[in-house]
């Protein structure tokens, strides 16, 4: 397999539009365009906007998918986080142990109900929390483990759930990033007590917009869920508990039908892409420069993300960036290092190690061979002339 390697005369100094983007919407939508259009237009022609046949019908079709009795939609992945949390009855005074090394969401739904976020450490090696300081981590004010299934591979929940069985505790899945993923076979969100899911336009499964859905086994949670997202009512202006308004649109669901039986061939598209890269960087001699992805082999990993170590990070960007060539960091600092968590310190180092070295390279399923050997060529040019 060959790699296009760009002079250095012609890498320009300046930063210059992007040859290609980080994740193109508009290839994707190319092929399902006309469905989308009438998925739409039947909404519309109904009127009915929120939950309603179109949320109901998503909601099965996403619980048999994942393999839970149950789905609720909501307004979004951060809020099927937060009703998580609200329907568990995790408040004041309470702990939830989670990772540093995740987007602010995670860690700001157990914040926003004055609960008290514990940041423990990353495994170095999948970039998701070690399972072994979650049980050191565990105190009397303990009321839940919320693991994050990083860039599409789940985290080690035999270990998790083997910690929360011994210390009673329930598991909250943030799958935000893996819809589809797999451990031993069984998909993540039915792995814990409750899974939460994010459609934003990024993630594997996107919508055109903002949404989310939950995703349990457990009747009496699925029933507590239900009524939370709006505003705490079963029945019109009567209200059984504090709730919000979380409710999942209607356009959005249809949008989202359309896409979620393609999903897993678009899996296959990105897992394909990250085969190729590690072909590409070994083809290059890039081992003592970049380390790929690590694919836990009890995992079906679907590469929301494909992000690599690198040296010199900072500098390869800049680098790239100057050559047109889409990256994104994921993350540039560990949430216990944020000012917003001022009050929750923690001793995370390889949390902090990932957040200097970690380079996401575009892994979306219409990109190109051709489009793989610019990056990777730019990024052997970077490490050759240096």
């Amino acid at each position: 397999m060959s790699i296009a390697v760009q002079s250095k005369e012609s890498i320009p100094s300046g930063s210059l539009s992007m040859q290609f983007p980080f994740l193109d919407l508009k290839a994707q939508y190319s092929q399902i365009r006309a469905e989308i259009q009438q998925s739409v237009t039947r909404v519309l022609d109904s009127q009915h906007f929120i939950l309603g046949p179109e949320v109901a019908a998503l909601e099965v079709e996403i619980a048999k998918y994942v393999g839970t009795e149950f789905a609720i939609g909501c307004a979004s992945g951060s809020d099927a986080l937060l009703l998580a949390l609200m329907a568990l009855e995790i408040g004041p005074g309470d702990e939830v142990i989670t990772t540093p090394f995740t987007f602010v969401a995670t860690a700001g739904s157990i914040a926003r109900q004055q609960a008290r976020p514990v940041f423990v450490d990353i495994d170095p090696v999948t970039f998701n929390i070690s399972p072994e300081a979650i049980e050191a981590a565990i105190t009397p004010r303990t009321k839940a483990i919320m693991p994050v299934h990083l860039f599409g591979q789940a985290a080690d929940m035999d270990a998790i759930n083997a910690i929360a069985a011994r210390h009673h505790l329930p598991v909250i899945e943030d799958a935000a990033q893996a819809i589809g993923a797999r451990r031993n076979g069984r998909a993540v969100g039915a792995l814990g007590t409750v899974g939460c899911f994010s459609f934003f336009p990024s993630k594997n499964l996107g919508g055109a917009g903002d949404g989310g859905i939950i995703t349990t086994s457990d009747s009496e949670l699925a029933a507590k869920l239900k009524i939370l997202r709006v505003h705490g009512s079963r029945k019109k202006y009567h209200y059984e508990m504090l709730g919000v308004n979380s409710r999942l649109d209607a356009i959005q669901a249809a949008i989202l039908r359309v896409k979620l039986p393609r999903l897993d061939e678009w899996a296959q598209g990105r897992r394909m892409n990250a085969r190729r890269y590690r072909e590409l960087f070994k083809a290059a001699g890039l081992k003592r420069f970049v380390q790929a992805p690590v694919e836990d082999s009890t995992c079906l990993h679907v590469y929301n993300q494909f992000t690599i170590r690198a040296e010199r990070r900072d500098e390869l960007k800049q680098f790239l960036d100057a050559s047109g060539i889409p990256t994104e960091i994921y993350y540039p600092a560990p949430l216990h290092r944020e000012p917003a968590f001022a009050d929750c310190p923690a001793i995370c180092p390889q949390s902090e190690a990932a957040a200097e070295q970690v380079l996401a390279l575009p892994i979306y399923p219409e990109l190109t061979l051709s489009q793989q050997e610019i990056v990777v060529g730019a990024i052997a040019q970077f490490y050759q002339q240096a």
